[in-house]
């Protein structure tokens, strides 16, 4: 266990213990422990997990859970202040645990800690609410300062992954500047109310109900709006929408 974790790229900072703030006395600690919920599917990291927040002060582990579908259920019980998980698990993902857990407990952050280094993933994962995408490389002494970051009110995301995003963002601006001087292309009304309800981060399932077409029309509207805007993913139609204009997200 005390190998199987490498460093963290914070929101903020590289490191360094809790900061000082409304939920920390003079010494930098909290009054109140960071209650934490720490949900994965293996249950011997489960208790090597324990094992090392167990030395920390400040850190209490409140419960764990096996997989996505019992991480809700002891989120609304428990209502931890950090919900550490993984992403693939049986029953039900990590990520689609997220939007779950931060339903039946708001003031929960949630840590991704998982071994898949796929910007997929990633972008899931933030789009769904958690605060951090930690990968199990990090060191055992990294798991405890990123849940105080966390609970801080930072941002956590390995450094090899904070690399892949920064990248990805790079290419998406770049490839929209190189389009500006071409006019937009124009989209019909349709696909606008398409695009504007992609950009609230909604899914083809729940576009389709919400415009009372099928998903399969839904599919087709967005694959139009990506050919006609040159573009390849969701993220960067709704990028290249806001700069150019074509709609306005409040």
């Amino acid at each position: 266990m005390a190998d199987s974790f490498g460093p963290v790229l914070s929101g903020r900072e590289h490191g360094g213990g809790v900061p000082e703030g409304s939920d920390s006395d003079s010494g930098g600690f909290r009054k109140e422990p960071i209650r934490v919920l720490v949900v994965d599917d293996h249950a011997l990291f489960r208790r090597g997990l324990e094992i090392v927040l167990a030395q920390e002060e400040d850190i209490q582990v409140v419960g764990e859970a096996g997989d996505g579908a019992e991480a809700v259920d002891k989120a609304a019980d428990l209502l931890p202040d950090i919900v550490l998980m993984d992403v693939r698990m049986p029953r039900r993902g990590g990520i689609e645990a997220c939007t779950s857990i931060k339903e039946v407990a708001p003031s929960a952050k949630i840590i991704m800690l998982t071994i898949s280094d796929e910007e997929a993933d990633l972008y899931d994962a933030i789009k769904a609410g958690a605060t951090g995408y930690l990968l199990k490389e990090i060191s055992t002494d990294e798991v405890a300062t990123a849940i105080r970051a966390v609970a801080d009110g930072q941002s956590q995301i390995s450094p090899s992954m904070a690399s892949k995003l920064l990248t990805e963002f790079k290419s998406m601006i770049q490839r929209t500047d190189e389009r500006r001087l071409v006019p937009a292309p124009r989209l019909t009304d349709r696909e606008l109310e398409v695009l504007k309800l992609v950009a609230t981060g909604m899914n083809n399932r729940d576009i389709a109900k919400e415009l009372f077409i099928s998903e399969n029309t839904v599919k087709n509207h967005v694959r139009n709006i990506l050919e006609k805007l040159q573009l390849h993913s969701r993220m960067e139609a709704v990028v290249y929408a806001m700069r150019e204009k074509i709609l306005e997200i409040r």
